[in-house]
């Protein structure tokens, strides 16, 4: 019977993992673990008797998947990490995903330059996915801000969902064996055709069991006051597909800042989902004062969730894969900052306390009841 909750934390320095009951009332921390190293990437795996995986990306003795049988007590490195073919012409720069694929021991990593690799056992072997990596597209990807990075690997059935950055949302109804570029409807305001059929700076993209055609995107907004060629291109930033990823429309209206990175569905309701926003010109919270936004009814509006969190002069950012909520009855939401601090919001983001504040900064949050 699940009994904890399990929190990883993957940070500049290393990945740390925090566990509590599922009182939550106080967590323990562990680590860090691959010490010094970058963590972009964490996987809560809870199949079996359940492991713990890690990215641990070092820009000069290359990248590591690291495992940890134990639930975060200890890892050891996998036989091997992902890797492109001698004669690709790409070389591996970062992990940016990891998530479970559908046999006992599957498992998907996007990497960057954006790419897709598939293990069948646990990590210790890895082959690349031709039909997303060597898509006729992958070549005319460029990078944003924070590099070509393949981030979101979304898995329902048959279906296969990928975010690019920047390279935009792409789907499989083949498990994976083919791709379409699916951005109907998905902007991208610093491009000279507002809506190209794919060069997208997708941020984060979520689904639910419950709603399976329904799907929630965080885009590269904040064009709203754009003076440049073209003019101001509002409310591209948040975004709501109905007909599995197909098309796209905005559900950006009511809040403060249509850019942000991360986009959280609820673990029991598909029609409550959050964001944060971030001032697009600073990757800062508005105004000084940070809050979650919640919509209770699928993006038709939006309420500010700020209790307990800083009221000013607060001028961290919240990556893409820094927030996250678990699924308990009453679920807590979880975030971590650039600036190092880790907070859990309780009653579904109701009330804010912060559980660390003096980690490295923390590039993923991962949570997971065990």
């Amino acid at each position: 019977m699940a009994d904890r909750v399990v929190l990883t934390i993957g940070t500049k320095k290393g990945v740390f993992v925090a566990d509590a009951a599922k009182s939550r009332r106080g967590f323990s921390l562990r680590g860090p673990f691959g010490p010094g190293v970058p963590v972009y990437s964490t996987l809560i795996d809870t199949r079996g008797a359940g492991r713990i995986y890690a990215s641990s990306c070092n820009p000069f003795f290359g990248m590591k998947v690291l495992c940890s049988t134990n639930m975060g007590k200890s890892f050891k490195e996998t036989k091997s990490a992902p890797a492109f073919p001698k004669d690709d012409g790409r070389a591996l720069a970062n992990i940016w995903s990891l998530e479970t694929g559908s046999g006992k021991k599957d498992l998907l990593c996007g990497v960057e330059p954006a790419s897709l690799f598939r293990s069948h056992d646990g990590g210790n072997s890895w082959e690349m996915v031709p039909g997303i990596s060597n898509h006729e597209h992958s070549r005319k990807w460029n990078p944003g801000n924070g590099g070509l990075c393949m981030h979101t690997i979304i898995r329902d059935g048959q279906r296969m969902h990928v975010g690019i950055s920047t390279g935009g949302h792409y789907l499989s109804e083949d498990g994976g064996e083919t791709f379409t570029a699916s951005n109907q409807g998905v902007g991208a305001g610093f491009n000279p055709d507002p809506y190209p059929e794919f060069g997208q700076c997708v941020h984060k993209i979520v689904r639910h069991d419950d709603a399976p055609g329904r799907l929630y995107m965080q885009n590269h907004g904040g064009w709203s006051e754009w003076s440049g060629p073209g003019g101001p291109r509002p409310d591209i930033g948040v975004l709501r597909s109905d007909d599995y990823g197909k098309s796209w429309r905005s559900i950006a209206k009511g809040l403060p800042s249509d850019f942000g990175f991360p986009i959280v569905v609820h673990p029991h309701d598909p029609e409550t989902v959050y964001v944060m926003p971030l001032e697009p010109e600073t990757r800062t919270c508005p105004g000084g004062a940070p809050a979650v936004w919640r919509s209770e009814n699928g993006g038709n509006s939006w309420r500010r969730l700020a209790s307990g969190l800083p009221k000013k002069q607060s001028y961290f950012t919240i990556l893409r894969d820094g927030m996250d909520i678990d699924q308990l009855k009453n679920p807590a939401l979880y975030f971590g900052t650039t600036t190092g601090q880790v907070w859990i919001g309780r009653e579904g983001g109701e009330k804010w306390e912060c559980l660390f504040d003096t980690l490295p900064p923390v590039y993923n949050v991962k949570v997971a009841v065990v």
